[in-house]
């Protein structure tokens, strides 16, 4: 009794397992089984009926929840989430066999209601939509790589360039601010990428090209500041260990002129301006200097050659005919441009012996 009974479930099993499978059988996807199938038993096509509703009712859901993150994004992030959804659309698009379409069992719908409407056109467009799609989102990605490393680039190059140290490495940073700034030009502006990257690159120009005015000011006032320097230090040799002839010294307020040329060639926008401002003042109070020295060395000279002139015109006369009045009164002419000489000038010296031998010699007239 117990083997017969055991023989009659094992018979079961063995029943059940292979309608099982004969059922699995009928429902592996080609047409050539399952049209046949669906002709005379369509009942038997129940699991894939099931599974083609499933695909049908996903892959409409997710090809409009696609197009809505890939095609709409305002984010990154949604972009990762679409990309997502196209893939599993796609998925369910590929479990929707191509004989299944425009066919609908009416027994199965009639009970659960399915609402299969693709035809072989919307079929297609929907793998062409998905195709798109992940054609953006592709195109997507490489953009958001390309933001990323443009950005990247071009923190790291204003950080460097806020800690450099020479003119080298401040060239070294805005080479590599360029470089990232040419990266964000080569994204599509089409892309999200290209639209959140639009506002970042055009921020980063604007400070790019503020740096670089500052920079070509730095090195500008720099070199002015230099050529002032070396045209200062021409002047200060001219007019070392004076006296010197009004020649030399207007030699000299040439050079401190230059100097000052340079500087006053120096925008007040510049880094050196400042600095240029303090040389300025020092430059100009020494070509004051000079030019005082010249214009005493100038007055000097006549005053000397004045009182030579008159002395030697006073010589050429009789002066044993002529009163002593009177040649006291061409003595004392003379002693007055003498005494017109101002000491640290080059006729110094000679006016000094000069004035000295004619006081002696009014002296005798008196």
């Amino acid at each position: 009794m117990v083997a017969r009974t055991f023989g009659c479930f094992g018979s079961a099993v063995v029943t059940v397992a292979g309608l099982a499978g004969l059922t699995w059988v009928l429902n592996l996807p080609y047409p050539m089984i399952r049209w046949p199938v669906a002709k005379t038993a369509p009942l038997i096509l129940l699991p894939s009926y099931i599974k083609m509703d499933h695909d049908y009712r996903q892959a409409v859901s997710l090809v409009a929840q696609a197009d809505q993150l890939v095609n709409q994004a305002t984010s990154a992030s949604d972009i990762e989430l679409g990309e997502t959804k196209v893939t599993q659309a796609q998925e369910h698009l590929d479990g929707l066999p191509v004989w299944f379409l425009g066919y609908y069992p009416k027994a199965y719908c009639g009970f659960v209601g399915c609402r299969w409407q693709f035809t072989l056109d919307e079929f297609e467009t929907a793998r062409s939509e998905i195709g798109r799609m992940e054609a953006v989102v592709f195109q997507e990605r490489n953009a958001q790589n390309l933001m990323q490393e443009g950005t990247t680039a071009v923190e790291a190059a204003q950080q460097a360039f806020q800690t450099a140290k020479s003119g080298a490495d401040r060239a070294t940073a805005l080479t590599t601010w360029q470089r990232g700034m040419d990266k964000l030009n080569e994204i599509p502006p089409e892309t999200l990428a290209g639209r959140q990257s639009a506002t970042k690159l055009e921020a980063y120009e604007r400070d790019y090209q503020q740096v670089t005015g500052n920079v070509a000011g730095g090195d500008r006032s720099n070199t002015l500041v230099d050529a002032a320097r070396a045209f200062a230090y021409q002047a200060a040799i001219a007019g070392k260990n004076p006296p010197h002839p009004a020649t030399t010294w207007e030699r000299a307020a040439g050079l401190w002129a230059t100097a000052i040329a340079r500087l006053e060639d120096i925008p007040a926008q510049d880094p050196g301006y400042n600095q240029a401002q303090v040389l300025l003042a020092e430059y100009q109070a020494n070509l004051g200097i000079i030019q005082e020295n010249a214009a005493r060395e100038e007055a000097s000279a006549q005053a000397l050659d004045s009182a030579i002139e008159k002395n030697t015109r006073m010589l050429a006369q009789n002066l044993e005919g002529m009163d002593r009045n009177q040649i006291a009164s061409l003595m004392q002419d003379i002693i007055n441009d003498l005494e017109k000489v101002q000491p640290g000038t080059t006729s110094y010296a000679r006016a000094s012996d000069l004035l000295k031998s004619a006081n002696q010699k009014l002296a005798q007239l008196k």
